[in-house]
């Protein structure tokens, strides 16, 4: 009697157990499936968002350079302090109208752009600290240039490794 209980209960439970494994099997093919069609559409999303922030950073980086930046905003009506006043409050500016823009980029991708700013206004501070009374607006920008041709040019260098993050990116 035990013997044909056995007999009956043990293919039933054998029986029960893979129909339990296929559909666990079948649900988690199924969750799969849906997990990789969320991501294809938030790639679908995302995608023109990242390029327009790299975009967007490329052309912050290109309009603090100092080769497009002082001639756009060099008056010859200015002295050279208000100048470096005027120099700085762009960067800030550019930068700060940009900021938003590191939730889309990696981490060292943004260290460089935000250290390139930094270094900027930091070469222009150092330089119009350098400069004597007689000096004007001309001899700042000409020294600017100088010394950005002297040091790293840290707003290149951003803009290259940038570039090459969104070559390998996409």
């Amino acid at each position: 009697m035990v013997y044909d209980l056995l007999k009956i209960t043990i293919p039933g439970i054998l029986i029960l157990y893979t129909a339990y494994l296929m559909v666990r099997s079948f649900m988690q093919k199924q969750l799969d499936e849906s997990l990789l069609s969320i991501r294809h559409k938030n790639q679908e999303t995302v995608l023109p968002i990242r390029l327009q922030a790299y975009e967007r950073v490329t052309l912050l980086l290109e309009r603090i350079s100092p080769n497009n930046l002082i001639p756009r905003l060099n008056d010859s009506e200015l002295t050279p302090q208000q100048l470096q006043v005027v120099l700085v409050n762009e960067i800030r500016s550019e930068y700060n109208h940009n900021l938003s823009q590191q939730v889309y980029m990696s981490d060292e991708a943004w260290m460089h752009v935000s250290g390139s700013v930094e270094s900027l206004i930091s070469l222009i501070n150092e330089v119009g600290n350098e400069l004597t009374k007689e000096s004007t607006n001309m001899d700042l920008a000409r020294m600017i240039f100088e010394r950005n041709l002297q040091n790293e040019d840290s707003v290149m260098n951003a803009l290259k490794f940038v570039k090459a993050e969104i070559r390998e990116l996409f």
